[in-house]
């Protein structure tokens, strides 16, 4: 009897949740933005889709690696702002076969064999001289280098791919992502854009191990995190209205990650008022960071810590198998990536309607080649079936992208209704990790936003098409919409 009533209330409380969600959508889900929609898609060009898309309000950006984050133009900005800090940054642009064979180390930490490494002052004059002759300081580059550079730190090729981004961007990129002073820069740029967007909240992963100061020494985690903790505090970043929570991020391959997993949540635990959650990053084919590995650690955890959540990148491969399930094991609440769910069916029904959220990277996906057109992703099944999904961004610098052109190609390459598109956005904030106040302002926020732009939209069709629409890369060469 007891197990009935407990059963029973857990339905009517689950049941009140929705009935309560279907309210609020049936109150902003206006018929007549609906019908109107609908026409506008029939006789709109893309870039008027796209200006409508820009303008839209949005939630937000719950799948988002702040170190793939940052569009290359900025980095180069940013990176050379760090000067008044004691920061000065070299980058190799040459290869003078300074070592020898046998000792190159083509895709590790030390890659020789790659252009465009970038190093810090400090650990630069570590190298012998003909290395160092091989890098110039980045105020110094020549506009072929500036180019080069630029283009060597984002997928803007159509050889490039899966392997380009694995295996050099990240390791391009090296220490300019150890300075937690333009790591915040970084955080804070990137709300500033998402904010002309109309994006209300940001959970970027950001971590806090390995950052150094100028002369090499370590920043303690703690300094790292109040630094951010400062910088959020500052008026340029309360002016982008964006709310910000942060995870950390689980390299899930490592010799060492079961006791990385262990500091991880630890400092999330301590750190609840800005970090909340942990992350599992990585390539999953690479099979030593598979997710059952983490079962045993994750229940001793749990035992200790709570209020720490869990979001872990799962699907994210070319062959069918159980990682999605196998995630859901560990106490996952979100599913990053998600693209070979569609191979599991009993998972699939697990998650019809459920508690899970996928967070769908459309434009990863295609250029790291996990489809290779848009004709084979899983999204609008997910979608059309009742399983919860929002749009994110993933590493949005690499892709030269930004929200609007996920939605864009949701829109264009899959008819999405009115009703979806404010769906999307709502369960974006329902399945963040924000604190419950938080969340329930975020939403509300929204719900207004949204209703009085639709209501303007119906009124005046023309006030759709804004005039402070930015597009970048991707859609300029998939779609022809090059940054007007």
């Amino acid at each position: 009897m007891l197990a009935r009533l407990l059963f029973a209330n857990r339905l009517c409380s689950k049941v009140a949740g929705l009935l309560l969600a279907i309210t609020s959508w049936s109150l902003h889900a206006q018929p007549a933005m609906d019908a109107w929609f609908e026409e506008f898609k029939q006789s709109a060009s893309d870039e008027e889709l796209y200006r409508f898309l820009y303008g839209m309000p949005k939630g937000g950006d719950l799948h988002n690696h702040m170190s793939g984050s940052i569009r290359t133009e900025w980095f180069l900005e940013l990176a050379l702002a760090q000067q008044q800090r004691g920061y000065e940054y070299y980058t190799r642009v040459r290869i003078n076969n300074c070592r020898t064979y046998g000792t190159t180390n083509d895709f590790g930490d030390d890659p020789y064999l790659l252009l465009f490494l970038n190093l810090q002052q400090s650990n630069w004059e570590k190298l012998p001289e003909c290395e160092r002759n091989e890098f110039v300081r980045l105020q110094e580059m020549t506009e072929e280098q500036k180019q080069g550079w630029l283009n060597s730190m984002r997928l803007d090729q159509p050889w490039e791919g899966r392997d380009e981004f694995f295996q050099t961007h990240w390791q391009r990129m090296n220490d300019l992502y150890v300075n937690p002073y333009l790591d915040a820069d970084s955080l804070v740029r990137n709300m500033q854009e998402f904010g002309k967007e109309g994006l209300l909240y940001l959970e970027p992963q950001i971590d806090v191990q390995g950052y150094l100061r100028p002369d090499g020494t370590p920043f303690t985690p703690d300094e790292v995190a109040d630094i951010h903790r400062a910088r959020l505090q500052d008026a340029d970043a309360v002016a982008t209205g964006v709310q910000v929570r942060l995870q950390l991020s689980l390299l899930r391959f490592l010799p060492n990650a079961e006791e990385q997993l262990k500091w991880l949540y630890e400092f999330v635990y301590n750190n609840r008022d800005l970090w909340v959650a942990v992350n599992m990053v990585g390539r999953e084919d690479n099979d030593k960071g598979h997710p059952l590995r983490f079962l045993a650690t994750l229940r001793e955890l749990r035992h200790k810590y709570h209020s720490v959540k869990l979001s872990i990148h799962a699907g994210e491969v070319d062959e069918p198998n159980a990682h999605v399930r196998d995630t859901l094991l560990l106490g996952a609440d979100r599913i990053g990536h998600g693209v070979n769910l569609i191979t599991d069916d009993d998972t699939m029904r697990l998650m019809r309607h459920g508690p899970y959220l996928v967070e769908i990277n459309l434009i990863s996906n295609l250029l790291l080649q996990y489809v290779s057109d848009y004709s084979q992703h899983p999204f609008p099944e997910y979608l059309r079936t009742g399983i919860p999904v929002a749009l994110s961004t993933d590493d949005r610098g690499m892709w030269d992208s930004n929200m609007s052109d996920e939605f864009f190609v949701a829109v264009k390459e899959f008819n999405l209704s009115w009703p979806e598109l404010v769906q999307l956005s709502r369960n974006s904030l329902t399945y963040s990790f924000a604190p419950a106040p938080m969340k329930q302002q975020l939403l509300a926020t929204f719900d207004n936003n949204i209703a009085k732009f639709a209501e303007a939209v119906v009124a005046t069709p023309a006030s759709a098409q804004t005039d402070a629409a930015v597009s970048y890369g991707f859609v300029c060469k998939r779609y022809q919409l090059c940054r007007w």
